[in-house]
């Protein structure tokens, strides 16, 4: 699955192009002590070459990071109906 994803933070405009590798990269790089640098490193997998520059600068800020890669990863997840049978 492929899927572009486009955001607007602080005004900004970003375009992320996320693919089921991508994504579960990001999972298993995420730990329970360590969420930043997989949220920083899956963003700037996925970021489309054009918004970059702007994504680096926004990466600065404290949190935005895993701010904007749960939007991401919130949008690329499909919904799905699942019930636990009994």
């Amino acid at each position: 699955m492929q899927k572009t994803i486009k955001l607007i933070v602080n005004g900004d405009r970003l375009t992320f192009n996320v693919d089921t590798p991508t994504y579960n990269r990001y999972l298993n790089e995420m730990q329970p002590t360590n969420k930043v640098a997989p949220a920083h490193n899956f963003l700037m997998r996925c970021v489309d070459a054009e918004s970059r520059a702007t994504l680096e600068g926004l990466l600065e800020l404290p949190g935005a990071g895993v701010q904007m890669a749960a939007q991401v990863v919130g949008e690329f997840m499909p919904d799905i109906d699942i019930e636990v049978g009994k």
